[in-house]
């Protein structure tokens, strides 16, 4: 089993809260309130020698206003944003994306969302490792198919990063920092 190099995320409700964007008459956020120790996790794992993605369903002013308000813009080594690439997951597009331009096979990605048809299908039809940020009830709670299945779930930060810890010594990868 190689080890875990690239962490996927997807923005509105996976890192940041929803329920607190200020938009637009566009329609685009023009900030929002990240979840609780998601900005600390996101750095741990750069420090730790991750590479890390966006993989996002949202208009393209949207990610880079709330990342830039957090100061995590420049965390991120690719964006595959569903506007600027004229599709919407669970289409393989979106992930093969950043795994293409990241030179990272499925098997070393991991895709954190909270869609479970959306986040985890798609990138568990790749073969990514898949965790389920249940935040909240707002989308399906029970998988559909098989494919939505993930396979790790987690409520908070804390968990997030336990999990990590976990993976990491599972498959041998070391940490920098």
């Amino acid at each position: 089993m190689k080890p875990i190099v690239l962490y996927c995320f997807d923005l509105g409700d996976t890192l940041m809260i929803e329920e607190t964007e200020m938009k637009d008459a566009e329609h685009t956020t023009l900030r929002a309130d990240l979840f609780p120790g998601m900005k600390d996790a996101l750095i741990y794992l750069k420090q730790a020698g991750y590479k890390l993605a966006l993989v996002a369903d949202t208009r393209p002013g949207t990610y880079v206003n709330v990342l830039k308000q957090h100061g995590l813009f420049e965390l991120f080594d690719s964006f595959a944003v569903s506007e600027e690439l004229g599709t919407m997951k669970p289409d393989p597009v979106m992930f093969l994306h950043v795994l293409e331009e990241l030179d990272v096979s499925a098997e070393q990605a991991v895709m954190c969302g909270n869609n479970l048809h959306r986040d985890i299908l798609g990138a568990n039809a790749l073969g990514m490792t898949t965790i389920w940020f249940r935040w909240n009830d707002r989308y399906p709670t029970v998988p559909t198919q098989e494919l939505a299945r993930p396979d790790y779930i987690v409520r908070s930060a804390e968990a997030f990063l336990a999990l990590e810890r976990q993976m990491r010594l599972a498959r041998g990868k070391e940490v920098v920092s």
